[in-house]
């Protein structure tokens, strides 16, 4: 899965690369417009390095983050499972928050707490979090009828087995979801960087915007698309491992 992702990301940079170069070519634009290869190739062995470095950065930013909303999303989703008053107040309040746009939030964030680490968690977490929790609300409050029919029945049936139960039969549908709020959690700390920040790859993207140097943005978008397809080849795989063990461990044992 690792290397799928990797070179599925190639393909669709070099088609992007490959159509800014047929606009270059069709309207005789200059490299200060659009740069040609060799001044990307010259541009990237300058800021290599750097780069590097800035975008490690947001990506210890958006694992923190991750994992933050991930915590969130399944303590309230699990809280929200059932159909009572206080499960129904939580869904209801989950739908409206999500209806804020957080892009528009985050300048309120960076006015109260300005530049720096805590605001670019926050942002990324929030970013990530509402994904997260819709998918887990439906998954923990969709019950596996044949299954916790013979609990219930039995006199059996806990909240932690309920749990465990639509936990295991969406299994596959959990690491999706988790898997894919990676890009959610760097695409949000990107966007703090790139509105209010001292650092990451969001900030050096804004000062190669602010000097018109196509290069570097395209260095840096190559790079963010690196990293972020290896990490989320390494949750699939993870994800896969998991699925295996788990259902190894359960297979003919009461969950």
């Amino acid at each position: 899965m690792l290397f799928r992702r990797i070179y599925q990301f190639l393909i669709v940079y070099i088609i992007g690369i490959g159509f800014l170069l047929a606009i270059k070519a069709v309207l005789s634009l200059s490299d200060y417009v659009i740069p040609g290869i060799p001044l990307v190739i010259e541009t990237a062995g300058q800021v290599f390095t750097g780069y590097f470095f800035d975008v490690m950065n947001t990506l210890s930013v958006t694992v923190l983050g991750q994992g933050i909303s991930i915590i969130m999303a399944f303590t309230v989703g699990i809280a929200g499972r059932k159909s009572s008053w206080i499960g129904s107040f939580i869904k209801v309040t989950a739908y409206n928050i999500q209806a804020y746009p957080i892009v528009a939030l985050a300048p309120i964030i960076f006015i109260l707490l300005g530049d720096g680490f805590i605001p670019r968690l926050m942002i990324a977490s929030m970013i990530c979090y509402f994904p997260l929790l819709l998918s887990v609300l439906g998954i923990m409050a969709t019950p596996v009828t044949d299954i916790e029919h013979f609990y219930i029945v039995t006199g059996r049936m806990r909240w932690q087995l309920e749990v465990k139960i639509r936990a295991f039969e969406n299994l596959s549908k959990l690491t999706t979801v988790i898997a894919g709020s990676a890009t959610l959690a760097m695409a949000g700390t990107i966007v703090a960087e790139f509105i209010a920040a001292n650092a990451g790859i969001g900030y050096s993207i804004r000062i190669a915007l602010y000097q018109s140097d196509l290069a570097k943005i395209l260095i840096a978008l190559f790079m963010i698309g690196i990293i972020i397809s290896i990490y989320q080849g390494i949750l699939e795989t993870l994800g896969e491992v998991i699925k295996v063990k788990w259902s190894i461990s359960k297979k003919g044992e009461v969950l």
